[in-house]
């Protein structure tokens, strides 16, 4: 007989602990390849990692954009960027969420006093009445017994979507990073193409002057002034262009960074000199299951789903309540503390779900497509990853190659230019020669910006695929997303 109480006991001790109706969670697998791919794209990226041992997520902003005054840009972003903002505050709107379904799985104890007054006739005619009345102060209690774990898979499905929103918190600060270090690198390169444009329509201007004469003293023909004067006309239209350009480009970084740019900035390192770092090692693309928020933001959302199939199997069985008060009551309000006042009560409940018009089955069969989709969406995240770096691998195994070549380019149209210039003075050639000339250097010029931009911006980019960008500086302790408090 003791052993079946103790059995028994046993058992009722487990039912109160509760029990876990949760599917077990695996992380599904990464839809990628083992490794990097490797090519002729890849060749300069893997010789140029072989000496790096710090991951891109351990090297901090501040070492990888050494340009001061793009340093300072990130900080004030990093204080001000609205977008930031409502991330950070919607990290603490989650987390109050969470505190709420947390709380459910505890007892709620409230205190309260009530008065009531109850009158009854005496006569047919009504003019006698008695009149009784009752006072209680008390405590009540209530709480529901998480037999089936209902209540801690809700709290567990809250808990992993605050820690989704940590994460996605953390990507939109990695990502805020990296724009503002594009749109900078941007508005940089606008600047030196306004440089190239201002410097050819000087050219161009001074050559019109030139040939203008030569057409009123009867040298050069019309067609040669007229050729001369679309050069002129073709580079304001281009300056004109740029400008606006270079303005929007500001307008942008300026949304960026949250304030107006103050006017104490450090002066800005051309692109040709941008300390950026290179030597960067990609790792394996399992890493980046641990250093990317968004892999973590993807996983921690399908952990939340897997958690509300156990709420929704728990809703199948019965929920059980127990609700008690404990207090005193009297008929007067003076005796409400005297003594034989006490009162209590106890009632246990029980809720079985018999006919629900397949309501309950419908929610769990809700949370298991829920959990598919959350499935597909890491999944995606995982491949989007795979893809951003490997670009950005593709992007600096062949960008130095191109920015090479592109400046070999451009030194040969300016040679060109010159040899054309010299036909022309002495004779020889056309004028349409110097302004075919003067137009391809212009085009390679632009070019050779436009190249010296893309290989910066795919650096940046790629540090951020790999996960840096949220530490300031190499050496400094991880951050965590957040905390619960």
């Amino acid at each position: 007989m003791k052993r079946y109480r103790w059995v028994a006991s046993a058992l009722l001790v487990t039912l109160a602990a509760g029990c876990s109706l949760e599917p077990v969670y695996q992380r599904p697998a990464a839809p990628v390849s083992a490794a990097f791919p490797a090519g002729e794209a890849y060749q300069t990226a893997a010789a140029g990692t072989a000496s790096a041992t710090v991951p891109a997520a351990d090297i901090g902003w501040r070492d990888f954009l050494a340009d001061p005054r793009l340093q300072r840009l990130v900080e004030l972003a990093l204080r001000n960027n609205r977008d930031l903002r409502v991330a950070v505050l919607n990290v603490e709107k989650v987390q109050a969420q969470y505190r709420i379904q947390h709380a459910a799985m505890f007892p709620q104890v409230d205190a309260g006093a009530s008065a009531s007054a109850t009158g009854t006739s005496t006569s047919r005619s009504g003019t006698g009445a008695n009149t009784s009345r009752n006072y209680s102060v008390g405590v009540s209690a209530s709480w529901e017994m998480d037999f089936f774990g209902r209540l801690r898979s809700l709290s567990d499905a809250a808990f992993e979507q605050y820690l989704a929103t940590a994460y996605a918190r953390q990507a939109a600060e990695i990502l805020l990073v990296s724009e503002i270090a594009d749109q900078y690198l941007t508005t940089l390169a606008y600047d030196e193409q306004l440089a190239v444009t201002q410097s050819t329509l000087e050219t161009a201007q001074a050559a019109y002057k030139i040939v203008k004469l030569q057409f009123d003293t009867g040298i050069a023909s019309e067609l040669d002034l007229r050729l001369s004067e679309t050069t002129v006309e073709q580079a304001q239209a281009n300056y004109a262009a740029q400008v606006r350009l270079r303005a929007q480009a500001e307008n942008a970084l300026v949304l960026l960074v949250g304030q107006p740019l103050p006017p104490d900035l450090p002066p800005p390192v051309r692109l040709g000199a941008q300390p950026v770092l290179t030597d960067i090692p990609a790792g394996l693309p399992s890493d980046l299951l641990q250093r990317r928020p968004d892999i973590l933001q993807a996983e921690a959302a399908l952990r939340s789903e897997n958690a509300n199939i156990g709420a929704a199997r728990a809703a199948f069985f019965p929920r059980i309540s127990l609700t008690g008060t404990l207090g005193t009551a009297s008929a007067a309000l003076g005796g409400l503390f005297s003594g034989g006042s006490s009162a209590w009560s106890f009632v246990p409940s029980l809720l079985m779900p018999i006919f629900t018009a397949g309501a309950n089955q419908a929610n769990l069969d809700v949370a298991k497509v829920q959990k598919d989709i959350g499935i597909a969406q890491y999944e995606k995240a995982v491949q989007t990853a795979f893809r951003e770096v490997a670009d950005g691998l593709a992007a600096r195994g062949t960008y130095d190659n191109q920015l090479a070549a592109q400046q070999r380019y451009t030194d040969t149209q300016q040679r060109r230019l010159e040899l054309a210039n010299m036909l022309y003075t002495s004779g020889t050639d056309s004028y349409l020669s110097v302004l075919t000339a003067q137009t391809d250097l212009y085009n390679a010029q632009l070019a050779l910006v436009t190249t010296r931009l893309n290989r910066l911006t795919s650096l940046v980019d790629l540090y951020r695929s790999l996960g840096g960008g949220w530490i300031q500086r190499t050496g400094d302790a991880p951050r965590q997303a957040e905390s619960v408090s």
